[in-house]
């Protein structure tokens, strides 16, 4: 008898073309959801009779009260090897099995540049205008060359950025809690003092930290209003990070100028939420990490770690 499987939050009907699934054909029939299942009745009713599923990122959490209700399941497939909406101790203590899969830091980078450049330069405001037949050349754009790009975080994503930001002579200073000179002496990035350094001296600030207790609510009140009133602030790492009403209050406010976000608290973003209709927020459906790069690796390895588990040979395995 066949296992079932399910793909959740296959937003743009693309993970049955991404990887090749007659590998696992004979032994699993695989099932695409390219909704988002709010209520966790309608997910229950979608999946409660799969053994597999696969899941994208943190799109739809794995709770201890979920897995109590699954008692079929026994693998969950995560995008990336990690996953701070799975409960893995609630996995484990229900006798699932979470793997992961590989993912590119480049996607994530390249997204956070398009979201500083279109900021800086005003894209989005002048293409609107263009195609509107309004005004011509509304805006003066922000140089990039020789402003400060501030990094919180310097690990893969955060490096990146700096050897970006450096082509476009920029000067780049970087903070985190356990970051060293000899850490950003490798990219010519100057380390700052601190925190509240970082924030008063740079104009663009962007986000590159994994959400932990020590992460979650770093940049409040405080922070937001010891940034320049010029400054932008970007965030394509976690939404908790930032404190979310601060942030409205301080753009609502102009305590900065702008900000440039690909994550939300709460995705996909409600209707009436604020970051829609505020004139000085570019935001993203979290892009980041969503490149055919990126999807490809995601359920080919998917794919992979059906077949292994299968075997009795779990891969990639996260608890």
């Amino acid at each position: 008898m066949k296992l079932h499987c399910a793909i959740l939050d296959d937003y743009q009907h693309v993970a049955m073309e991404m990887a090749d699934w007659s590998t696992v054909k004979e032994q699993v029939d695989v099932q695409s959801f390219s909704q988002h299942f709010e209520k966790e009745e309608e997910l229950l009713k979608a999946i409660n009779h799969c053994e597999i599923i696969v899941i994208m990122r943190e799109r739809t959490p794995f709770t201890a009260s979920l897995f109590e209700k699954l008692p079929k399941l026994k693998l969950l497939i995560t995008s990336g090897m990690r996953n701070a909406s799975i409960d893995l101790a609630a996995a484990a203590a229900h006798g699932v099995t979470v793997c992961g899969t590989a993912s590119s830091s480049e996607p994530p980078t390249e997204l956070t540049w398009a979201l500083i450049l279109n900021l800086a330069r005003k894209v989005t405001e002048e293409n609107r205008s263009l195609r509107e037949n309004g005004a011509w050349q509304s805006t003066v754009g922000t140089d990039l060359h020789g402003r400060t790009l501030g990094l919180l975080g310097l690990g893969k994503i955060g490096s990146r950025m700096a050897i970006i930001a450096k082509a476009f002579g920029m000067n780049v200073i970087a903070w985190s809690q356990n970051l060293t000179k000899e850490q950003t002496d490798q990219y010519g990035v100057r380390l700052a003092n601190s925190k509240e350094e970082l924030l008063v001296t740079s104009d663009f600030v962007s986000v590159h930290l994994v959400l932990s207790d020590r992460t979650r609510g770093l940049i409040g009140k405080q922070e937001l209003q010891q940034m320049k009133s010029t400054a932008y602030l970007i965030n394509t790492s976690r939404a908790a990070i930032v404190d979310q009403e601060m942030l409205i209050k301080a753009l609502r406010e102009k305590w900065i100028a702008g900000a440039g976000l690909d994550v939300f608290d709460e995705e996909p973003l409600p209707e009436n939420h604020s970051y829609r209709t505020l004139n000085n927020v570019l935001a993203t459906p979290h892009l980041g990490y969503v490149s055919e790069i990126n999807y490809c690796t995601y359920f080919k390895e998917a794919v992979e770690d059906i077949a292994a588990f299968l075997k009795g040979e779990a891969i990639r395995k996260i608890n």
